[in-house]
């Protein structure tokens, strides 16, 4: 169920998903590709996606804090 808009019209897509680090400090850090399942919501555009865990792995190593597992964007 959307949270942003309580629809149940929700549609799964593959998905290439590059993540960059913010900063010029991260500029020598290597970005991290993604190839998750998205969760959108048809009615709004929520979008929600979960990061594997040994790409969690790779953005923990290079990032000065953990965002957890779950992303979410909103349009």
């Amino acid at each position: 169920m959307c949270p942003q808009f309580v629809s149940g019209n929700q549609v799964e897509f593959s998905a290439e998903i590059m993540v960059h680090r913010d900063a010029l400090k991260n500029v020598n850090n290597s970005d991290v590709m993604l190839f998750p399942r998205v969760l959108v919501c048809m009615a709004c555009g929520f979008s929600q996606f979960t990061v594997p865990k040994p790409e969690i792995m790779l953005l923990a190593s290079d990032s000065p804090n953990d965002e957890g597992l779950t992303m979410a964007a909103a349009g």
